[in-house]
């Protein structure tokens, strides 16, 4: 008797604890929805990765073309990637261009918070 009530509370912890373990739901961060589709261009943009930029834009990427509804400028004003918006700007970005909701990239940085993206968006502007 005492064998089978210790198998079956073992049992019973080891189910239970595939069921907590099967009903557990892994949450993954908000950008990571929304660059599952993306260049390989606005990846290293909203890793910050600026030599990987570069190399892009070297070997012919457009600077203007649109990923996930985005410019590459958008994605670098939502992230607060300075030295890339500088770059994407020295390299031809149209300041001007907006997304499907009517959005710019200085509107993405302000949404956003990033306040140095912002700054450097209206200083290009003037």
């Amino acid at each position: 008797m005492k064998k089978t009530i210790i198998y079956l509370s073992l049992a019973l912890v080891v189910f239970s604890n595939v069921a907590i373990a099967n009903a557990t739901e892994v949450v993954k961060p908000a950008y990571a929805k929304e660059f599952r589709n993306a260049t390989p261009l606005a990846t290293a943009i909203a890793k910050g990765d600026v030599e990987t930029v570069k190399k892009f834009i070297e070997y012919g990427a457009d600077v203007n073309e649109k990923s996930n509804g985005m410019t590459p400028l958008m994605i670098a004003a939502r992230y607060n990637q300075v030295e890339v918006i500088k770059l994407l700007l020295d390299k031809g970005a149209n300041l001007k261009l907006t997304d499907d909701k009517g959005l710019s990239a200085l509107k993405y940085a302000e949404l956003s918070n990033a306040t140095q993206a912002a700054d450097t968006l209206r200083l290009a502007k003037a």
